[in-house]
């Protein structure tokens, strides 16, 4: 019997007392949920990969204004059912969470991105955590940061993370549209910054070594989705306490460029870091 949930299909099937007692045994040594470990073994005896990226476009195409959306929601959800990224035109911030992708636009709304919905630029994996912790009283943004340092065993290899908590307060922007060939310093100068207290709700994002700053946002690079899905964007700060923090270790990447007049006739020999750390971070 199967039918339709928020964040994909709900299946009922019994199985077998060994494979029922296998699973809570693995959910109690590795932290992960019920719904975590029948999906990743599902996806692994389907051949579904996990601990690969799939991205489209790079950081620094967007930092030079390449805002065409150039794949799908669909086709992105062939690839993954965890990531984020932006929409056409740089329109809003995209959620990808258990195969739902949402999105939040700059009037503080936030709303299903439909299948035919197109992306300038969008990371995504098949999520699987490989360690799970419970990070308590973080005071801020750096705070986390340096806590999920953490669990980092290499400075070279790429990280998936998904937390789950009740925030104290948190502070998210959400970009605004803006035409192709603006740069992102400019396009971000305007965009929509919200704060909230009290909200229940998800981060999904990656963390990039430094050689991959060309490539992707090197550092951390999250976004939100509230619990009652009333609130999303890119994360500026947060605090609070009882953060659920699930990682994952991304070994392989696959990259699809556009393949725009844009795209091929761009400038991408430039660093983007000074811009990113502009775009990315909140206004002071």
């Amino acid at each position: 019997m199967k039918t339709h949930h928020h964040y994909g299909h709900l299946i009922k099937t019994r199985v077998s007392s060994a494979i029922w007692n296998a699973i809570i045994e693995r959910c109690q040594r590795t932290g992960e949920t019920v719904e975590h470990v029948i999906q990743s073994v599902l996806a692994s005896g389907l051949d579904i990969n996990h601990h690969t990226l799939f991205q489209v476009s790079t950081s620094t195409a967007l930092v030079q204004g390449i805002y065409n959306g150039c794949i799908t929601v669909a086709d992105i959800k062939k690839h993954g059912n965890f990531g984020l990224g932006t929409f056409d035109e740089l329109d809003g911030e995209g959620i990808m969470i258990d195969g739902e992708v949402w999105h939040a636009t700059a009037d503080g709304s936030v709303k299903i991105a439909p299948d035919n919905a197109s992306a300038p630029f969008w990371v995504t994996t098949n999520f699987e955590a490989q360690q799970s912790v419970t990070l308590n009283n973080i005071v801020n943004l750096e705070d986390l940061y340096q806590q999920l340092d953490k669990l980092r065993n290499s400075a070279n290899i790429f990280m998936s993370i998904r937390i789950t908590g009740e925030f104290k307060n948190i502070k998210y922007r959400v970009a605004c549209k803006a035409s192709q060939g603006t740069d992102l310093v400019t396009a971000t100068n305007s965009q929509a910054e919200f704060e909230f207290a009290e909200c229940k709700g998800t981060l999904v994002g990656f963390w990039t070594p430094e050689y991959a700053k060309t490539i992707n946002i090197s550092g951390y690079h999250l976004h939100l989705l509230s619990d009652d899905h009333q609130h999303g964007g890119h994360l500026l700060n947060l605090s609070g306490s009882n953060f659920e923090v699930q990682v994952a270790y991304e070994g392989d990447i696959k990259l699809a460029l556009p393949e725009s007049v844009e795209f091929l006739q761009a400038d991408l020999t430039i660093d983007p870091t000074a811009a990113l750390n502009k775009a990315e971070r909140a206004n002071d």
